[in-house]
């Protein structure tokens, strides 16, 4: 519901008159779509998309307590289960069955960190270019 509501507001906040001109001009719906919509769209979804990718991508509570990360994988060497996530599977490494595996377990936190690092980097970045992109609008 929350990231609907946003997206209906900056929607409605775009202005019609930016739409009349790019008709006059000859754009079809994909040019205004890409040159008008999606622009300023994007200003106010980035830092809600950043959020929502981050409580997703460590989103350790709901599938530990449903699943405990299980079932296991036919096969696999590692504690790793079906449904785990990176962060269970962090989780299962230094408090699991498989032992207190700490240095293997600090490592994949480093490797979700950058992760995340940089998605909200490269993100906050397309921000700030639509950002100067809609002022020349």
């Amino acid at each position: 519901p929350y990231m609907m509501l946003i997206s209906l507001g900056a929607l409605q906040s775009i202005p019609p008159e930016l739409y009349e001109v790019a008709r006059v001009d000859g754009a079809n719906s994909w040019q205004r779509f890409h040159s008008i919509t999606f622009p300023l769209l994007m200003i106010s979804l980035a830092p809600l998309l950043i959020g929502s990718f981050a409580f997703n991508f460590n989103n350790f509570t709901v599938r530990y307590l449903l699943t405990g990360g299980g079932p296991p994988i036919p096969g696999s060497q590692t504690p790793a289960g079906a449904t785990d996530i990176l962060i269970s599977y962090t989780y299962k490494l230094a408090f699991g069955k498989a032992g207190a595996q700490y240095g293997y377990a600090s490592a994949i936190s480093f490797i979700i960190f950058m992760i995340i690092g940089s998605m909200s980097t490269l993100s906050f970045h397309l921000t700030r270019r639509l950002e100067k992109m809609s002022e020349s609008l």
